[in-house]
């Protein structure tokens, strides 16, 4: 019994003789794929063809991989906006004034972000947490900022005297803290800035 496609059997062996792919063909003509695979099955294909369905092949996965990239970028935008706004509903519930909260605040941080080696630092390239454990600092322990000193981890593009200015206002550091600074010859990263607390 012929199927109601048989019609179209002779434009599809075509298409595909054509190096298009049993997907697009599918697509096209709207018939099913195992039909197709049964009236492809013995199509012999040159070196041309195949060499056209392979490239074909490989145009739509980077079209697939771009679309999924885009997908998972906007998934991700969806659920840090979501992170954001109960990470702010949280913090405007705490009461900033309590040493024990900020206390805990900074533990936190510094258990993710701090150094293991029995030195007091921390490094980063977001300002608002190297201000937030400098401030949690002199805030509980009485902080002596004089004995900060910053090293500076900077692109190979990037000037370092424009950079120590940069961090020395937005950190509320004497330009005279920052005495390290190294270059990633990769021209990779963000700069980054690691402070530490020099004990007596």
């Amino acid at each position: 019994m012929r199927s109601k496609w048989y019609e179209l059997k002779p434009t599809a062996i075509e298409l595909r003789q054509k190096g298009i792919s049993l997907r697009e063909v599918e697509r096209i003509l709207k018939i099913p794929k195992s039909t197709l695979s049964g009236w492809f099955k013995d199509v012999k294909l040159n070196h041309k063809q195949q060499e056209k369905l392979k490239t074909n092949f490989l145009k739509a996965l980077i079209k697939a991989r771009r679309k999924a990239v885009k997908w998972h970028n906007k998934q991700k935008e969806s659920r840090l906006i979501i992170a954001k706004s109960e990470a702010e509903e949280i913090l405007s519930k705490l009461n900033l004034e309590d040493n024990s909260i900020i206390e805990l605040a900074l533990s936190m941080l510094y258990m993710g972000e701090g150094a293991k080696n029995g030195r007091t630092a921390i490094g980063n390239s977001n300002p608002l947490i190297l201000k937030f454990f400098i401030n949690a600092l002199k805030k509980i322990y009485g902080l002596d900022i004089t004995k900060i000193k910053c090293e500076l981890h900077l692109r190979a593009d990037q000037n370092p005297e424009t950079m120590k200015k940069f961090w020395s206002k937005e950190l509320n550091i004497p330009l005279s803290s920052f005495a390290s600074v190294s270059h990633d010859k990769r021209t990779t990263g963000r700069d980054v800035v690691i402070l530490r607390y020099k004990e007596d």
